[in-house]
């Protein structure tokens, strides 16, 4: 998978509402809720109801984050 790949893929979706899950250390899991906002170089950003939340497109590739449209 490529990054410009995930980039357009994101871009197709910008606006849409999405689920992320976010796996972390010790099978640590935490879901957020909320609208794709904003694609930049490296990172994407959701808004939820009370705050802007950023994740590494590196961690979308590499499964550390996955992403659910709805």
């Amino acid at each position: 998978m490529n990054i410009d790949i995930v980039k357009e893929d994101l871009s197709k979706n910008l606006g849409k509402r999405v689920q992320i899950t976010e796996y972390g250390m010790r099978n640590k899991e935490n879901n957020y809720y909320g609208v794709l906002y904003k694609i930049y170089n490296n990172i994407f950003s959701i808004k939820t109801n009370d705050m802007e939340k950023s994740f590494s497109l590196a961690d979308l590739i590499i499964g550390d984050v996955v992403i659910t449209y709805y």
